[in-house]
This record gives C-alpha cells, structure tokens and sequence, in this order.
C-alpha cells in the first residue's frame, strides 16, 4: 500500500487544478505546470484537495500512485511558490558573474565557463560566490543546479569547487607518497 498516494495535495488559494484525460494542469500565480495521470489512476478535486485513488493493488500500482501524487504535490507547491536550489563556490579566485542571459563562472580553468541560462529558470547573484537558481519546475531547478556544480565539483582534499549551500563535505588525507622502491 502506498502511503504517500493516499494522502490529499492541499490546493492553495490563487492555485486552479484541470483535471483532463492523461494529466492534471496546475495554474497558480507563478506560472502553469502539467503533471501525468497514469493509467488505472483516477483524480478529484474536493474542498481545496486533490485526491488521487488507484482502481487495485495489482503489480506495481501502488508505487505509480506514489509518484503520481509526488508529482502534482510538486506542481502545485511550483505554481504557487516555485523552487530554489543554491550553490556557493568556495577558492581563492572562483568566482561568477551574471551578464545578459548568460552566467560567466572563473573557476581556475585557463577560460571563463560560459553558461546560457534556459528560458524557464531564473539565476539570482546575492554576492560573486553564491548563485541562487530559481523556477517552476523541482526537476528543472535541481536539474540546472547539478549542470552549474558540474563544471567544478568539491575536490575532496582542498574542498575547492561548487557545492550545495548546507553540503556536508568531508576532507580526505592527503595522498601518500611512495618513495624507495
């Protein structure tokens, strides 16, 4: 039995759910989401709730109904508040610039790294090592984030890189060396 399908998805004020064929259409003040409905899972809208129920408990149903409530729980929580994911570069000279639609990173490489920023996520600058990546969508969000950390992730032996605001890193020994063979 799946736990999490069998919970409602609060539908805020300002948010309107359409419940259609294959999929659910999410408009709030931030913008419009589609979230999928899968076969043999059914949805409706009362008293401000969405309520996802499934027609049996055959195969892996329950785990789709799962999914199927994540997914809108998340589309609605986009429309009405939207997603943030933050990174902080730490090293001495890494640093990153917003320029036009476009996100300039200088993170020791002999080139800056230039970045075109997609038209449905928005990057905030608060200060030159710390990018704030915003949107609807939490898979966009964590999607372009992880793009951003790989140009440079944490080296674990100087802790230089791009890293997750809040990520725990944990700093190795040195190498050794082998002399005298």
């Amino acid at each position: 039995m799946s736990r999490v399908g069998k919970k409602p998805v609060i539908i805020p004020e300002g948010v309107k759910v359409n419940i259609l064929k294959e999929k659910m259409e999410m408009v709030g003040p931030k913008g419009k989401l589609l979230s999928p409905l899968f076969p043999d899972i059914t949805a409706e809208v009362k008293d401000n709730h969405l309520i996802l129920k499934r027609k049996s408990d055959a195969d892996n149903l329950p785990a789709t109904h799962g999914l199927a409530r994540a997914l809108a729980a998340n589309a609605v929580q986009g429309v009405f508040e939207g997603f943030v994911k933050q990174l902080e570069i730490v090293g001495v000279g890494y640093r990153a610039n917003l320029k036009k639609g476009k996100l300039e990173l200088n993170l020791g490489f002999s080139k800056p790294i230039i970045y075109d920023i997609p038209d449905d996520i928005e990057i905030e600058m608060d200060k030159q090592t710390l990018i704030t990546v915003k949107g609807l969508s939490k898979q966009r969000v964590g999607q372009e984030a992880h793009k951003i950390r790989s140009f440079r992730k944490p080296d674990v032996y100087k802790l230089k890189g791009i890293r997750y605001v809040g990520e725990r890193l944990i700093k190795k020994e040195r190498r050794a060396v082998v002399t005298g063979v």
